[in-house]
């Protein structure tokens, strides 16, 4: 039976982790506040999956490839700060746009949108690896299955937030909502370079 402990742990990890996609959740139902639940379901899922996977990978390289690991970790912030950066000025622009063309229609969220968005907000859980380095597998495994769980229930509810609150704020949704995701990038490029 598991460790109460454990779960505990597991559980505060996956709310640690799932902050930045719980903002560009928030971001996401900004700029399209007629999103369908089953694109609620994917967006979530999705960020779902790379914190599930991530752990996972960390903890494979961890376990075994820690040196080559290491050496990649300090690239971590400046792939998310690029990431970011670059979905966050594309929706910007893509909100001046619209803006622009006064057009009703909602933006919707591409396929690889959302890839480069859930391994941007997902990347830093590579380092859970560490944290969780002396686990097995099995524990490994639950623990990334946990994170998960609690990343998709939080970022169903940063979806339903940037929703109610873009269908208030029109037009300028989808520049907040990318100005929201420069900002995350930035701040994870601060954190993982000068912290």
């Amino acid at each position: 039976m598991l460790e109460l402990a454990f779960i505990a742990n597991s559980i505060l990890l996956g709310i640690g982790l799932a902050m930045d996609a719980f903002s560009v959740s928030v971001a996401n139902g900004l700029n399209n506040t007629n999103m369908k639940k089953s694109n609620k379901f994917i967006i979530a899922g999705t960020f779902a999956f790379f914190q599930f996977i991530m752990p996972l990978i960390g903890w494979f390289l961890v376990t075994r490839i820690a040196e080559k690991f290491e050496k990649f970790q300090k690239f971590i912030p400046w792939i998310a700060l690029f990431l970011l950066l670059f979905i966050g000025i594309d929706m910007i622009i893509e909100g001046e746009k619209n803006s622009k063309e006064k057009s009703k229609e909602a933006l919707t969220l591409g396929f690889m949108a959302l890839m480069l968005q859930g391994i941007a907000t997902s990347i830093d859980a590579l380092s859970v690896g560490f944290t969780i380095s002396d686990y097995g597998f099995k524990m490994a495994l639950i623990c990334s299955g946990i994170i998960a769980v609690v990343t998709f229930i939080i970022c169903i509810i940063g979806l339903c937030i940037g929703i109610h609150f873009g269908s208030k704020l029109s037009k300028k949704a989808a520049i907040l909502g990318g100005s929201i995701l420069i900002f995350i990038g930035l701040e994870i490029f601060i954190k993982g370079i000068f912290l």
